[in-house]
């Protein structure tokens, strides 16, 4: 027994016309809980068509405000949001485009003492972050709760993405742990075309609603790559390690850890 009113029917009509989505898996999308970890430049998209889905619970968690330079490619925010959170701005806009959204703001930064607790509320985590702890936190959090999670990375005009759910392969299967000092630059650091933050979160939405409604085949098991100069897509096949260091036979990783983020040398990684 579905209890959407006519004004939802009407604004999720072109989801509800798809008959790999229907009224069943509307319903579906509407009970789903997902947290997005970062409401920046992949946080932003994904938390736009989120809400325009219809996801019945969205966690935003960023402790950062925002910056002139974030607007470049952040555009859930304005200039008017300069100064102001991140998470207020990002709630702001989900509550303008979407009333039947519920959000849930967390005005932190993910961290070790915290993040199992945040986790453990919701379905699918969404790495919508640019440093290499966070991510590293994310992975191992959800592979300990049993979580299914984006993963989503953005440098230059470069994006990659994955989706892990429990027993396929995760972060530290293709990467065991983060990289040394001055090793990759962030995207403060180096740059990133803005338009390429979309490009990735929409991807990173995209594998969000197929997990809900069951559609098609997720990113498990396979790292999406592309490059924007030239358009290029790729797929490289990622196998699950038995010697993964926190999903493995014998996990070493059997607590979540604040790595620090590494600072990088600009004049290593000039093109």
């Amino acid at each position: 027994m579905f209890d959407f009113s006519e004004e939802e029917i009407n604004r999720y009509s072109r989801h509800i016309l798809l008959k790999e989505v229907g009224v069943e898996g509307q319903e579906k999308i509407r009970n789903a809980k997902v947290l997005v970890v970062g409401a920046g430049g992949l946080g932003s998209p994904v938390i736009l068509y989120l809400a325009a889905a219809g996801i019945g619970t969205i966690g935003i968690i960023d402790g950062d405000n925002v910056d002139l330079s974030n607007l470049q490619r952040q555009i859930i925010h304005t200039t008017r949001d300069v100064g102001f959170s991140k998470a207020l701005s990002a709630k702001e806009k989900v509550n303008a485009l979407n009333p039947h959204v519920k959000t849930v703001v967390y005005q932190d930064f993910l961290r070790s003492d915290n993040a199992i607790d945040i986790v453990k509320e919701y379905d699918f985590i969404i790495d919508a972050t640019d440093n290499f702890p966070v991510k590293f936190l994310i992975n191992d959090a959800c592979v300990m709760t049993g979580k299914p999670f984006s993963h989503g990375g953005i440098l230059r005009f470069e994006g990659q993405t994955f989706t892990h759910t429990p027993g396929s392969s995760c972060y530290r299967c293709i990467y065991s742990a983060p990289p040394p000092s001055n090793e990759v630059p962030t995207c403060s650091q180096a740059g990133v075309l803005g338009a390429i933050a979309g490009m990735l979160g929409t991807i990173q939405a995209a594998e969000t609603l197929k997990y809900f409604t069951g559609v098609g085949e997720l990113l498990t098991d396979k790292l999406l790559i592309f490059d924007a100069k030239t358009m290029d897509f790729r797929k490289i096949s990622i196998s699950k390690r038995d010697n993964c260091p926190v999903c493995g036979k014998t996990p070493s990783v059997t607590q979540l850890v604040d790595y620090e983020q590494s600072a990088c040398d600009l004049l290593n990684h000039k093109k």
